[in-house]
């Protein structure tokens, strides 16, 4: 899968059952040395997206359960 093919999808936490948001194409902790991918960075949003509210989920890369054709199952142990 390419880096590209991640911007867009929809992030849902399996364990809530709650929409955590939509993953752009900056939302991501690449670790440089190893050019793998750490953890996904979800901005927290209020006023239908409109408005940041300045804090983020950080999604850890071991938490993702399943990459689908339009959103990502994660699972959240907290």
């Amino acid at each position: 899968m390419r880096l590209s093919e991640l911007s867009g999808k929809e992030i849902v936490d399996v364990n809530r059952a709650e929409r955590l948001g939509v993953l752009g194409q900056t939302d991501l902790e690449i670790n440089v040395q190893s050019g793998q991918i750490e953890a996904l960075l979800i901005p927290t949003l209020k006023w239908f997206g409109m408005k940041k509210q300045g804090g983020e989920i950080r999604v850890e890369w071991k938490q993702i359960k399943k990459i689908g054709n339009d959103m990502l199952i994660i699972d959240m142990e907290n």
